[in-house]
């Protein structure tokens, strides 16, 4: 009986440490690191080249006064670009790992608000095309994985790194 209950318990303890080997693993967070980057960059791109039209987006959300949705639609982009630059770099990850989830989270609660008010606007999020059609529940769930893995980040980044300082010499993690 004995031995029943502390195989038991190495197999628990066993299946632990590969969630956190996993949770920890550098290629894994290296990985989504540089996914997250890349989408904030391909985020930024059209909005840096067309801002009209990304102020027109803006103003359609119905969020913002009128006065301040020509400074957003400056001002988002090249943050966006920013933020991209940085998680690909692997440089200034604490605040580029703040700043991204906490963009997600304004993003994911500006369209669900516009979902609640039955507003259909166009998503502007990777692109000032207004014949992308509307954002929908599918855009919502999109953003949601975006923010989860913003949030992985976050959490490895402060909690959960192995020294002070997580970059090696190259600027990149490991």
């Amino acid at each position: 009986m004995k031995l029943n209950a502390s195989i038991k318990i190495e197999s628990a303890v066993k299946s632990e440490s590969k969630w956190k080997s996993l949770l920890f693993n550098s290629v894994l967070f290296n990985s989504i690191r540089i996914l997250m980057g890349v989408v904030f960059l391909y985020a930024s791109y059209d909005k840096i080249l067309n801002p009209e039209a990304f102020a027109k987006a803006v103003f359609n959300y119905q969020i913002l006064p009128d006065t301040a949705v020509n400074i957003v639609a400056l001002v988002l982009p090249w943050l966006e670009l920013l933020i991209g630059l940085s998680l690909v770099a692997g440089i200034w990850l604490e605040g580029s790992t703040v700043i991204s989830t906490s963009l997600m989270l304004i993003f994911i609660g500006s369209l669900i608000f516009n979902q609640i008010r039955g507003l259909d606007i166009y998503c502007g999020c990777f692109s000032t095309d207004a014949t992308q059609g509307p954002a929908g529940m599918l855009t919502i769930i999109r953003d949601l994985s975006f923010l989860a893995a913003s949030i992985y980040l976050t959490l490895r980044v402060f909690f959960f790194s192995k020294s002070p300082n997580i970059c090696n010499y190259s600027g990149i993690l490991f």
